[in-house]
């Protein structure tokens, strides 16, 4: 998947407009990349869009535990947003991701990251 279809399926996956969408986008992958272990954010980010790769960088190699309402907290904070539009990003993004990596490679995230953010994008 291209990055502009990839902004642009959060965009209307979220009814967000696309600027807001994108901001959302590279913070919710920030966040992301504290949620899961440094081995599984370097095999995602080796499937994304090149201009979303960086987002993947994770601050450190265990992944943080924490659940989906801090993940949308942590996400509005970077993207100088509020949380519903976080929130509702976090669900689209998690889709959207689905959609642009091999269904593996979603599975482990998913793994990793639990049954409460599965539920999101069921």
């Amino acid at each position: 998947m291209q990055y502009d279809d990839f902004i642009d399926a959060v965009a209307r996956r979220s009814e967000l407009p696309r600027a807001t969408a994108e901001e959302l986008t590279h913070a919710a992958l920030r966040v992301l990349a504290e949620r899961i272990s440094g081995g599984e954010a370097e095999d995602l980010r080796a499937q994304l869009p090149r201009q979303l790769q960086p987002d993947l960088d994770p601050p450190e190699e265990n992944a943080q535990s924490f659940d989906a309402d801090e993940f949308a907290r942590r996400t509005a904070e970077i993207a100088g947003t509020d949380v519903g539009d976080a929130d509702v990003a976090l669900v689209a993004v998690l889709a959207t991701l689905r959609e642009a990596v091999t269904p593996g490679e979603f599975e482990d995230v998913l793994a990793q990251l639990g049954t409460e953010y599965a539920e999101l994008v069921e």
